[in-house]
C-alpha cells in the first residue's frame, strides 16, 4: 500500500495529473510535489487542494539537475516513502548539450543523474518502502512510424559515458536522439538497480504518446508546429500513437499498485505504436535485458559521482 508518494516534475503536465489520481484514492496519505520553481509549485499545490478537496500535499523545491540541490533537499523529506516516481525531465530547452559542474550534459542531469542521486541517497536512509518507477520513453526504443531510430550500440561504459557527457554527439547534438539515448541508459540503470534491491520494485514506464503536456514547447519550431497543429490533434491519435494526458499518467498509477510487474522491467506500448496496452520492452528489445548493458549502464553513471 502506498501512502506516501514522491513525484518529481510535479508542479504540471504529468507530474501534476499523476499527484491528482494519487490524492483521490484514499490509501494516499502524503504526496510530496518536487518542483524547481517555487512559484508554480504552490499554484499548482492550491491547485490540486481545490481538485481534489484533499491538503495532503507537500512541496520539496528541488532542481534534478544540480546534484548538490538533490542533496540538499532531503533534508526536508522526512517521512519513509513507499513510493518514488521520478518523472522530472524532456528535451532540457534550448541548452540540451551545456555541460553541468559534474561532466555530463544537461539533458542527462535534468532526465538521469540527478533521479539516479535522490534514488540512491534515499536508499541509503532507507526511506523507499515499496517503489521506484522511472519515466521512460517509447524512443528509447526507437518508434519508426514517427522516424524515431532504435539505438544502434554497442553498449559499452565508454559508449555510455559519451551518451552522457556528449561527447557521442560531436559538434550537432539532436535534442530527441540525445533523450531517447538517455532514457535508454536509465532503463538499463533501474534494470540493474532492481538486482541490487530486489526486496524494492524498480521499473520503467513511459506514460506513451501523451497529449496535454509541454515537451513540445522544447523542439525547434517547425517540429513544434507539426506536433501541435497537425500530428498530435489529426494524425497521431488516428494512428494509434496519443492517448490523454488522464491515461498517459494513469500508467504511472497503475503501474505503482501492480506488484505482478516483473522487477526491473520497462513498461510501455506494444511495439508499433505509443499508446494503448503496456507490454514488457525486452520482450521485442532483447539488449534491455542484457545485463552485461545494465552493468555498464550504471558504472557510466557513477563514473560522474565518484
Amino acid at each position: 500500500m502506498n501512502k506516501t508518494i514522491l513525484i518529481t516534475g510535479a508542479n504540471s503536465g504529468i507530474g501534476k495529473e499523476t499527484a491528482r489520481q494519487l490524492a483521490l484514492l484514499d490509501t494516499t496519505e502524503k504526496i510530496y510535489l518536487v518542483c524547481r520553481n517555487l512559484d508554480r509549485a504552490i499554484l499548482a499545490k492550491d491547485d490540486l487542494e481545490k481538485s481534489t478537496g484533499r491538503s495532503i500535499f507537500e512541496i520539496i523545491i528541488m532542481d534534478v539537475a544540480n546534484i548538490d540541490c538533490v542533496k540538499d533537499a532531503l533534508k526536508y523529506i522526512y517521512d519513509p516513502i513507499d513510493a518514488v516516481i521520478l518523472n522530472a525531465g524532456g528535451l532540457a530547452g534550448n541548452s540540451p548539450e551545456q555541460i553541468t559542474k559534474d561532466g555530463v550534459t544537461f539533458i542527462s542531469a535534468s532526465n538521469l543523474l540527478g533521479h539516479v542521486v535522490l534514488v540512491e541517497e534515499l536508499l541509503k536512509l532507507g526511506r523507499i518502502n515499496n517503489t521506484v518507477l522511472f519515466a521512460g520513453t517509447e524512443a528509447a526504443r526507437g518508434v519508426k512510424v514517427l522516424g524515431v531510430k532504435r539505438p544502434e550500440l554497442n553498449n559499452s561504459v565508454q559508449e555510455f559515458t559519451s551518451i552522457l557527457n556528449g561527447q557521442y554527439f560531436g559538434d550537432s547534438m539532436d535534442n530527441m536522439e540525445a533523450y531517447s539515448l538517455v532514457k535508454y541508459i536509465g532503463a538499463l540503470w533501474i534494470s540493474y538497480m532492481a538486482k541490487q534491491h530486489p526486496h524494492i520494485q524498480l521499473i520503467t514506464v513511459s506514460p506513451g504518446g501523451t497529449q496535454g503536456t509541454s515537451f513540445t514547447k522544447e523542439l525547434p519550431f517547425f517540429q513544434k508546429f507539426m506536433f501541435d497543429y497537425i500530428m498530435m490533434p489529426f494524425l497521431l491519435p488516428l494512428m494509434g500513437m496519443t492517448h490523454s494526458l488522464q491515461k498517459g499518467s494513469q500508467r504511472f498509477v497503475d503501474s505503482i499498485q501492480d506488484p505482478t510487474l516483473s522487477n526491473g522491467g520497462f513498461y510501455a506500448s506494444k511495439e508499433k505504436v505509443t499508446a494503448g496496452p503496456m507490454v514488457d520492452q525486452s520482450s521485442f528489445f532483447g539488449s534491455l535485458k542484457n545485463e552485461g548493458f545494465q552493468k555498464n549502464a550504471y558504472d557510466a553513471i557513477q563514473s560522474f559521482l565518484a
